[in-house]
C-alpha cells in the first residue's frame, strides 16, 4: 500500500488554520478558518509548480507572504521563519498509528509519498510513532505532487521488493495531488474523505478524479481490507 501522509495519516489542517488565525487575528482582522485553509491551499499550488522545486519550509513561508499580501496584513520575519517549520510537528489522526501497525500485521508493504522537505518528514513521523518501508518525498524527486515523478519512484522501488503495480493499493486524502494521478497512470486508489477537510479537493482536474474506493478514515480502510 502506498499512502499520502499530510491529510490522510498527519492531521494537518488544524494546525495551520490555527496558525493563520492567530495571526489574522493578531492584526486586527478576523477571518474564517475555512476561508483562510481555502486561500492556503489555493495559494500554495503555483509555489509547489515551480522548477527547479523549492525546498517545502521555503513554499511555506512563500505562501504565508502570498497570502499577507492577499489580505493585506503585516507579517514578520519570525512568523514567516516559525510557519516554514509547521509541517515538522502535526500530529496523527487519533486512528492512524493502529490502522498502519493493523495493515503491516497483515503482511503488507508501506509507502510514503509526501509533498515535504526529508528533514520535516522525518521528524513528524518520527514523533508519531510511524514508520514505512519506502518513502518518497518532494525533495528526493525534486518536484511535488501531483507530478508523476512521485509515483514512479514510489512504483520502482516497490517493483524492486517484488511487488508490481498491479499488486499496489493507494490511500490518499488530496485528490488534486493523488487520485488524479492514480487514475492517469491506472493505479487503483481509496480515496480518504476525512470529514471537514478541505485541502485537495479542487485544482488540476481534482473535481472530476474517480477514486476506485471511498473512505472516511484509515480505520475504515483497514475494516474494508479486512472484509
Amino acid at each position: 500500500m502506498s499512502f499520502d501522509v499530510y491529510g490522510t495519516i498527519l492531521n494537518w489542517e488544524p494546525e495551520i488554520a490555527q496558525f493563520l488565525s492567530d495571526w489574522s487575528a493578531a492584526n486586527g482582522r478576523t477571518l474564517d478558518q475555512q476561508q483562510l485553509l481555502n486561500a492556503y491551499d489555493r495559494v500554495r499550488q503555483p509555489l509547489q509548480s515551480i522548477r527547479p522545486a523549492l525546498r517545502y519550509p521555503e513554499v511555506l513561508s512563500g505562501t504565508l507572504a502570498r497570502l499577507a499580501e492577499e489580505f493585506d496584513l503585516p507579517v514578520a520575519d519570525d512568523q514567516l521563519l516559525a510557519f516554514s517549520r509547521i509541517a515538522a510537528s502535526h500530529k496523527p489522526f487519533p486512528d492512524s498509528v493502529e490502522a498502519l501497525s493493523d495493515l503491516r500485521s497483515m503482511g503488507l508493504k508501506l509507502a510514503a509519498l509526501s509533498n515535504i522537505d526529508d528533514a520535516s518528514f522525518a521528524k513528524a513521523t518520527s514523533a508519531a510513532n510511524l514508520s514505512f518501508d519506502i518513502t518518497v518525498t518532494a525533495e528526493r524527486v525534486g518536484a511535488y505532487k501531483p507530478d508523476h515523478a512521485h509515483f514512479w519512484a514510489a512504483l520502482s522501488d516497490l517493483q524492486a521488493l517484488g511487488i508490481p503495480m498491479h499488486r499496489v493499493l493507494h490511500v490518499a486524502q488530496s485528490k488534486r495531488a493523488d487520485i488524479v494521478v492514480a487514475n492517469d497512470i491506472g493505479l487503483t486508489c481509496v480515496w480518504v474523505n476525512r470529514p471537514g477537510h478541505v485541502f485537495g479537493r479542487t485544482g488540476q482536474g481534482a473535481e472530476g478524479a474517480k477514486p476506485d474506493y471511498v473512505a472516511d478514515s484509515l480505520a475504515a480502510v483497514v475494516r474494508m481490507l479486512k472484509s
